[in-house]
């Protein structure tokens, strides 16, 4: 179940458009790596077939930063209640509930009761660290260029 969610709290922010959720995300995640406490967030990974899964369970009450995608991903959330802030909107989604996430999203998560989130890649690698820098990017810049550069892959000519 999804529902768009808003509250006075987030209004101005959502109101704001992509650059503003992108820069009050940023702030978020400086002030809870400066002043926060780290919470007890589970991460599970599953590997198969040139499958990788990441998932995490996140505590009731936890507030989490995700990372920035390269590429598109499937999420799945299969139990629990969050509300997410992205580029998207504001919006509360309870289990279970499966979406596609587009490339350069990041997202700030609130978990409204202890909730399972799993991010699906396709890749057969099964190192860790590799699969990060693989999907993950340090800034959007690093989005847009992987962006750029899949574009050019899809339309050169062999022939």
């Amino acid at each position: 179940m999804i529902e768009k969610v808003e509250t006075p709290m987030f209004y101005d922010v959502v109101k704001a458009g992509p650059e503003g959720i992108r820069g009050f995300i940023a702030e978020v995640e400086r002030m809870c790596k400066e002043f926060g406490e780290p919470i007890d967030v589970q991460i599970r990974h599953h590997f198969s077939k040139d499958v990788y899964a990441r998932e995490m369970t996140m505590p009731r009450g936890a507030m989490v930063v995700g990372k920035i995608h390269k590429h598109e991903n499937l999420c799945i959330i299969s139990s629990g209640e969050v509300s997410v802030l992205s580029v998207d909107g504001l919006m509360r989604v309870k289990a279970p509930f499966t979406f596609v996430a587009q490339a350069g999203a990041k997202r700030l998560i609130y978990a409204h009761e202890e909730t399972v989130w799993t991010v699906v890649h396709g890749t057969s690698e099964t190192d860790i660290e590799k699969i990060e820098n693989e999907f993950i990017a340090k800034n959007y810049d690093e989005v847009e260029a992987s962006e750029e550069k899949l574009k050019l892959e899809e339309s050169t000519c062999l022939g």
